[in-house]
Formats: structure tokens, sequence, C-alpha cells
């Protein structure tokens, strides 16, 4: 219930660090996303590009039509493993100003996990939550 796996998104949208710019740009905008983990052709995690990063653009718009994501990506990316425990990735993605985590499994990617996927979660099972004072003997 409260593991990793059954709270990320397994279909990731990612992108490779050569990859043009623009391209970057356009899988954002069409699939709504604020970004996306950069990975090498077995699914390593190389980087993380993301809106805060394109923004940077407008300071090097000459760059533009040569742009690689490479360029622009973050490659100090914080991630998580798959066995890992939830509440790290909630303490995490609270000290820190990040939207999203990459998950691994054997140093590939197999998920990454969202504030709005913890939230969905916490959604699903708001009974259970609702239940916790009766489960451990507080009486209100």
């Amino acid at each position: 219930m409260f593991e990793i796996r059954n709270v990320m998104t397994t279909d990731v949208i990612t992108v490779n660090k050569n990859a043009p710019l623009y391209e970057v740009i356009r899988l954002l905008v069409e699939h709504n996303i604020t970004g996306m983990p950069v990975v090498d052709d077995d699914m390593h995690l190389v980087g993380i590009i993301s809106e805060k990063n394109i923004l940077r653009l407008l300071y090097e718009v000459e760059y533009f039509t040569s742009a690689t994501v490479e360029d622009f990506m973050t490659t100090d990316v914080v991630s998580f493993d798959v066995e890992d425990s939830l509440v790290h990735v909630c303490d995490c993605l609270i000290q820190n100003q990040f939207r999203r985590i990459p998950i691994l499994s054997k140093g590939k990617l197999v998920g990454i996990i969202s504030r709005k996927n913890i939230i969905n979660n916490i959604f699903e099972y708001q009974d259970f939550f609702r239940d916790v004072p009766n489960r451990i003997g507080v009486h209100t």
C-alpha cells in the first residue's frame, strides 16, 4: 500500500542527453508535465531536465537551434531505489524544491514519483488515515 512501487508512475517519459532542446519542450507541452529524467540507451539515469532548466534558455537564446538536453540538464540528481522507504521520499520532497524524484532498480530507471503521486495515494487510502486513531487507541 505505502510502498514506492505502488505509488510511482512506471510509464515514464524520458529523453536522451543528445536530444535537441526543442524536443524536450515539445514533450513537456504535449504531455503537460514539468520535467523528465534524462537516460542513456540502457535506461541509466544521467540527469533530469525541467521547466526551470529550460528557462535558462532565455539568457542564452542564441543557442536555441543547436542546444541539446545535455547543455541544460541537471546532472546531480537525487534518486531513490524502488525498495527504499516512501517516507524517505516524502522527506526529500518536503525538504527540497523537487517536484519529482526518479526511482531506480539495479541502477536503471523504473519509475518516477511526484508530489502529486503521493497526494493521490493518500486520497485513495483516505479511509485508512481516518481510522488511524482507532487503530492506535486514540479516542477523540
